[in-house]
């Protein structure tokens, strides 16, 4: 058994073992902290069914902590996650990219430009523009490899008649996990109290909220299924593969739902829009259902697990 939080290096490694994986249907495991789900069953295991106030006091939770045990374990504890846990895994991550020859201060200025266009549209091109690094191939493999150790998604645009990346079209990249967010950017904006003055402070920001609510729906549907966003006249957050069809849905973290910014889903029958609503209801023909309790339902067909 190999395992490691370098998947780059065990994907090398697998390579170098042809013929000594086994006669089993499934030989890979990909390894993620606790799902939405997997945190509020164990937080609470003896409710089937948690009630929305529940899903939702434990959304804002888990936008904090993430699937991260020892994140969650800080906050039963203390009520705050500790600057040790937060190095912890901006540590992780910096060591692994200097191990691959990387440069620190490179990395430096491609985490601060992802988190400065967080779920916004991006080309290598335009990130290598704003940065000192000469040549966009550089961003590619530095955000590449980010991917690689499951520290960042790169969501790519849908090609609707293919039902696969769009090559020559944006892409957003979010972090893998919302804990990983507020890791990275302690690294990048050191504070000696950082849950009290930025964390706490990010999620009382309506419009970081809903970036990072967005990011973590994204994260969380792409461990189940192939998922990009939808880029058209408008642009749909999230659109996932399952049995040869595109499922169609956009996050609105707003006390309104207006026409004019949903004219890209609206063109869709089964779409669908996760909302901050604690009760599901239909705006013009499609259902709208409160985000915690969708998240709180998604399940997987696949050999993705969750640990």
């Amino acid at each position: 058994m190999l395992t490691g939080s370098d998947s780059s290096l065990i994907q090398e490694a697998r390579v170098r073992f042809p013929g000594r994986r086994g006669k089993a249907d499934i030989v890979n495991f990909h390894m993620y902290p606790l799902s939405f789900r997997e945190l509020v069953d164990l937080k609470h295991p003896s409710l089937k069914s948690p009630s929305i106030e529940l899903l939702f006091k434990e959304w804002d939770q888990y936008l904090l902590h993430g699937g991260y045990i020892t994140a969650i374990n800080d906050m039963a504890e203390y009520g705050y996650i500790t600057n040790s846990t937060l190095s912890t895994y901006s540590d992780w991550i910096r060591g692994d990219m200097l191990k691959r020859g990387k440069q620190e201060h490179y990395l430096k200025e491609i985490l601060i430009a992802i988190i400065k266009r967080y779920t916004s549209q991006v080309t290598w091109n335009a990130l290598s523009k704003e940065l000192s690094i000469d040549h966009h191939k550089t961003v590619s493999d530095y955000v590449i490899l980010l991917e690689e150790m499951d520290a960042v998604f790169i969501q790519s645009a849908l090609l609707e008649d293919k039902l696969c990346a769009a090559p020559k079209k944006a892409r957003k990249i979010v972090f893998g996990d919302p804990f990983i967010f507020h890791a990275i950017h302690a690294w990048l904006e050191p504070d000696k109290q950082y849950f009290q003055n930025q964390m706490v402070s990010l999620l009382a920001d309506s419009d970081w909220k809903a970036k990072l609510t967005e990011a973590t729906a994204i994260t969380l549907y792409r461990r189940y299924y192939s998922t990009f966003y939808i880029k058209s006249e408008g642009e749909v957050d999230i659109a996932y593969i399952y049995k040869g069809h595109f499922f169609p849905i956009e996050i609105k973290w707003t006390n309104q739902l207006r026409t004019t910014d949903l004219k890209q889903i609206l063109k869709y029958k089964n779409g669908k829009i996760l909302t901050k609503r604690l009760i599901a209801d239909k705006f013009n023909h499609l259902e709208t259902e409160p985000l915690p309790l969708a998240l709180w339902e998604l399940k997987g067909e696949n050999n993705k697990i969750s640990q």
